[in-house]
């Protein structure tokens, strides 16, 4: 007579940071290896940098901080028999970040003399296919954002799609021990094993979407240290690795409103996480249990993120502390604009765009600003060109900066100058400047034949060529 093996009760998931190659203690790493996690798991991106890095295909992170992260997870994680997976690869999870994180996972693998079943993960999308779900009236915008057009698919660099889990419990299922993925849906990475053994699928979403930032819904928070989530089938726990830090309730559900317009349902590839019967309790000083999160399935959909080239840009910065410059910034900023508009006349001004962010009064906000004249008694001014070409943009940033140190306004004391720089050279140069130009929702019918996995077993000391 077969047995029939007993069902897992709990799945243990490491957290050891925000993001990978921000860093994390030793210390809590190693507390959390103790407790014997079933996996490690780690977010490597994220959208909040902007479009710059996803357009021209590099990481926000360091590569020398990712791979001295990479490479303790990765040894810990063989040492244990774990899985590794890593989202979001690179920062924005197109080829060349994945290319890019998979160049450093195998350099680890040769120097560590490591063998393992790795799987890849390709989250980039082919403009062709998104212009034929545009045509056929499939993309629809994501949020407020406006009707995606032909213009801003082939004007974009890449595309990206915010993979669900289905691809990664697919890789674990094959043997993976290893998963380095494109851009991800931030929670399915820490959601991927539990979901493979059966654990309910809004809990393991939700546990996701608190561990990973890891101990940023700590108190004190903190991108760079870790977090352990324990899922068990009608609730999960999350506590922190360093005696220092404590999960409280308020913790722990104020991040789960983090990044989000409804604090109640969280869409996401395949339908929404339900959290209007969420419970927050607190089990000790340093733990906290969440139960009642449901995921509701929908409509299988994921998010596409695209980004575009407009331009170059140059900027100054300089400080002012002139009271009497200070009174009179908006008539001195509109006057430099006409010097530039008089001087440069046979340039159109929809060619080029020029920016004064006031660091001390606006600059964070602007036109949102409160209290826009709360005491100022110093400025921090920012100028900005952004023009199609690097030349243009130095060209108006130069002359723009030039004006406004020699303006003469009235009540003017000083004429050796009215801006300090705080660099030399005065005007830097900052490259390629990009748009997201796609933030849009595509459906899809499987999401696992549309992001297929693609295995490779790496062998010690045996140098390999990039997967295809």
């Amino acid at each position: 007579m077969s047995s029939v093996p007993p069902r897992q009760q709990e799945i243990r998931v490491l957290s050891p940071t925000a993001i990978l190659g921000y860093g994390f203690p030793m210390a809590s790493f190693e507390a959390g290896l103790a407790l014997q996690p079933d996996v490690i798991a780690v977010d490597a991106g994220s959208s909040d940098p902007g479009p710059h890095y996803l357009g021209a295909g590099y990481s926000f992170t360091d590569r020398d901080a990712v791979k001295r992260d990479l490479g303790i997870m990765l040894r810990a994680a063989r040492r244990h028999d774990i899985p590794l997976i890593v989202g979001s690869c690179g920062g924005a999870g197109g080829q060349p970040h994945l290319d890019w994180t998979l160049q450093i996972l195998l350099e680890l693998a040769r120097e560590q003399a490591l063998a393992f079943k790795l799987a890849v993960i390709d989250a980039e999308v082919d403009s062709a296919a998104v212009m034929q779900a545009l045509r056929a009236e499939q993309i629809a915008p994501c949020g407020e954002w406006p009707a995606l057009s032909e213009e801003d698919v082939h004007g974009s660099t890449r595309i990206v799609a915010q993979l669900g889990v289905e691809p990664f419990v697919e890789a674990l299922s094959q043997g993976a021990d290893v998963i380095l993925a494109g851009r991800a849906y931030d929670p399915v990475v820490f959601a991927a094993l539990p979901v493979l053994r059966g654990f309910d699928h809004g809990l393991a979403l939700h546990m996701g979407k608190i561990l990973e930032c890891a101990a940023i819904a700590c108190t004190p928070g903190s991108g760079s240290d870790c977090m352990m989530g324990v899922l068990r089938h009608d609730h999960f726990l999350l506590h922190p690795l360093d005696p220092a830090r404590a999960c409280t309730v308020a913790s722990v559900a104020a991040h789960t409103l983090y990044e989000k317009s409804d604090p109640f349902h969280l869409p996401g590839p395949g339908g929404v996480l339900d959290l209007t019967g969420s419970r927050f309790e607190q089990v000790d000083a340093r733990t906290v249990r969440v139960s009642g999160s449901r995921h509701v399935p929908g409509a299988y959909a994921v998010k596409l993120e695209g980004a575009a080239r407009v331009g170059y840009r140059t900027i100054s910065i300089a400080g002012v502390r002139d009271p009497v410059f200070i009174r009179q910034v908006e008539s001195i900023v509109e006057a430099v604009r006409a010097r530039i508009a008089d001087n440069f006349s046979d340039i159109h001004p929809d060619s080029y765009s020029l920016l004064f962010r006031l660091y001390g009064r606006d600059g964070v906000m602007g036109a949102l600003e409160p209290r826009p004249d709360a005491g100022v008694h110093e400025l921090g001014i920012v100028i900005e060109a952004v023009a199609p070409t690097q030349q243009l943009a130095d060209t108006i940033c130069g002359f723009a900066r030039s004006t406004m140190l020699h303006y003469g306004y009235p009540g003017r004391v000083s004429t050796a100058g009215n801006l300090a720089f705080p660099y030399s050279p005065s005007d830097l140069k900052a490259g390629e400047v990009y748009r997201f130009s796609v933030y849009h929702l595509l459906p899809v019918d499987d999401p696992v034949a549309r992001f297929p996995v693609h295995y490779e077993q790496v062998q010690p000391m045996v140098r390999r060529d990039l997967c295809a």
